[in-house]
């Protein structure tokens, strides 16, 4: 039976399976429990028939949960290396 293979991708090395988390993405899932913490904060606010606990804090709590979290999770740069095709570099070089 074959092993997989691992891909590197220049000197990074990620392993197969695995979610390369960088400083921004923490800074994304930050803001979005931000987001979730201002959410139930105005949910709890009084008189319960307000305009913030009921249209600011659903706002902000489905935003945090749909929106905000999974870009933090999701969120990947883009290394110079997969914004090249194939072929063009050359053609430049050859000009």
């Amino acid at each position: 039976m074959a092993r997989p293979e691992k891909r590197t991708a220049g000197k990074q090395k990620v392993l197969v399976g695995s979610l390369p988390f960088t400083k921004i993405n923490y800074q994304i899932l930050g803001a979005g429990i931000l987001c979730l913490i201002l959410g139930y904060f105005a949910l709890a606010q009084d008189p319960w028939d307000g305009t913030l606990p009921l249209v600011v804090a659903p706002i902000l709590l489905v935003l945090g949960y749909c929106i905000v979290i999974p870009i933090g999770i999701l969120y990947r740069t883009r290394t110079k290396m997969e914004n090249v095709r194939p072929g063009v570099e050359s053609q430049e070089k050859t000009h």
